[in-house]
């Protein structure tokens, strides 16, 4: 064993606490993967990363993703955090305003930006969209404890991780949602999916979504505030043509049932669809992790 260099970012926040928090090991090389499990089941949090030198030639750095439970190709909120992690460091600075991260679903582009609205960006993985069987429909509703809206319809987000999708009328019917987590367990091992991200509208004046993330399967009740999520949101919205009602720009918030107050920021590109999701982070915790 020996000291690794360790932060843990807190994401879509520039308050600490508020946001989601990432533990990033910055010198990730030598390793081995029954190691980064152990300690991504260690830290309990939501990812766990880990920097390495790049495989291609385009890549600033190499990150690999851990949930308690397995390695992810890809998820929002680590990219982001582990981007401020290894620019605070100095183990990469962006070419072109950009950062250029390898990981499990190929080279993601993270853009540095100087903007009030967020100062990181990433460019979201390609993103599939499909539809959920009609006989779905009940165990989605039993599982959430409550009625999602058909118009428009739910639907599976495959963004690395895959969600299910579902609107729900309002943001006051989200927040109080108390799901059943052994049947979105059981709904995501039949469909094969990560979770259940739920959303509705707001009118709280600082957002105009409010959005809920569940994935008990991965060992992740609920996730704090959920980058994967929100794209998939996003791709929801651009695919159902609701896009038009948020804007190509807007704003979300998640976590407030855990204590928390993640801002999202997201835009869509009106030309090639590209979605883009942006935060804030702050370093919480500085040191080194024997390991």
């Amino acid at each position: 064993m020996k000291p690794r260099r360790f932060k843990q970012v807190d994401v879509f926040t520039r308050v600490p606490y508020l946001g989601n928090p990432v533990a990033v090991v910055l010198d990730g090389e030598g390793l081995r993967d029954a190691q980064m499990q152990g300690i991504a089941r260690w830290t309990n949090l939501s990812e766990t990363t880990y920097v390495l030198p790049p495989r291609v030639p385009d890549a600033d750095y190499r990150l690999r993703i851990f949930t308690p439970q397995a390695e992810i190709p890809f998820a929002g909120h680590p990219t982001l955090g582990s981007a401020h992690a290894v620019l605070e460091a100095g183990i990469a600075r962006p070419r072109d305003d950009r950062l250029r991260q390898e990981c499990g679903a190929g080279v993601v582009t993270v853009a540095v930006e100087a903007a009030d609205e967020a100062r990181l960006w990433l460019a979201s993985p390609p993103v599939a969209v499909s539809a959920v069987a009609d006989s779905q429909f009940a165990a989605l509703e039993q599982a959430l404890g409550e009625r999602v809206e058909r118009d428009p319809l739910p639907q599976i987000v495959d963004v690395g991780p895959v969600w299910l999708v579902a609107r729900l009328a309002d943001a006051q019917r989200l927040g109080a949602l108390r799901p059943d987590l052994s049947a979105v367990i059981a709904l995501s091992t039949t469909l094969g999916i990560t979770g259940v991200v739920a959303f509705a509208p707001s009118d709280d004046g600082v957002s105009q979504i409010h959005l809920r993330a569940f994935a008990p399967a991965h060992g992740i009740a609920e996730d704090p505030v959920c980058g994967s999520g929100n794209i998939a949101v996003a791709a929801f919205l651009l695919r159902s043509g609701e896009i038009g009602r948020v804007g190509p720009r807007y704003r979300a918030r998640q976590g407030m049932q855990l204590g928390r107050d993640g801002r999202i920021a997201m835009r869509v590109d009106a030309g090639d669809g590209q979605i883009w999701l942006g935060g804030d982070a702050v370093t919480c915790v500085d040191g080194t992790l024997q390991a």
